[in-house]
């Protein structure tokens, strides 16, 4: 409820395909998990059964779309996939505001039941499961976005808050994804006494 989009994106979905890879790491093929997700905002409502209203139907028919699950059955390394509508992505990926990039996703139609819409698809950090199964190549590599990605949707200065008082002068608390370096690691990292960030004041 008090997260914000950026790092729902960026940072759970990061998370999310670690977990996975370790905890498929130590399974068999036929016990693997394997997940599709789907991420769209809008207005929601309390309902007897859960949750109603228009943004919940268009996040279902997102989710049991085809596109979604052709790209596990066509990465079948892949642990997860991954989806957003077009309002998230133009807001979010287009607008600059994660580390993800919109040539990482796909322009995808998604037709289920009477809803037709673009969305995006990627399938995030396909990588090695165990030394036996060595593959990562180009192959599985998302398909390209067209040449001419969307504009951003928000204002280029929205993520431009004031310093935070209470972090410190000069200190920041706002999600800055531009600032952020990222290091995908396919394997077993020992990290017992070793620093893997660091922060400056104008960071």
């Amino acid at each position: 409820m008090n997260g914000d989009e950026p790092r729902l994106v960026d940072d759970y979905f990061r998370h999310l395909v670690s977990e996975l890879r370790h905890y498929n790491g130590q399974r068999t093929e036929a016990a693997r998990m394997r997940l599709r997700a789907v991420v769209h905002h809008g207005l929601v409502e309390l309902a007897d059964n859960g949750f109603a209203g228009t943004a919940v139907v268009v996040t279902a028919r997102l989710l049991n779309s085809a596109p979604l699950y052709e790209a596990l059955k066509t990465h079948d390394t892949a642990d997860l996939a991954l989806m957003l509508s077009d309002e998230v992505f133009r807001s979010l990926v287009a607008g600059g505001h994660t580390t993800l990039q919109p040539s990482d996703f796909s322009r995808v139609t998604v037709e289920v039941k009477e809803y037709k819409s673009t969305a995006w698809l990627t399938v995030p950090a396909l990588g090695t499961r165990s030394a036996a199964d060595g593959r990562r190549a180009s192959a599985d590599r998302p398909h390209r976005v067209p040449a001419d990605p969307p504009e951003p949707a928000t204002a280029a200065d929205a993520d431009q808050e004031p310093a935070n008082s209470d972090s410190g002068a000069g200190m920041r608390n706002e999600y800055r994804a531009d600032r952020i370096s990222v290091t995908n690691m396919t394997g077993p990292v020992d990290a017992r006494k070793a620093v893997f960030g660091f922060g400056a004041p104008d960071a």
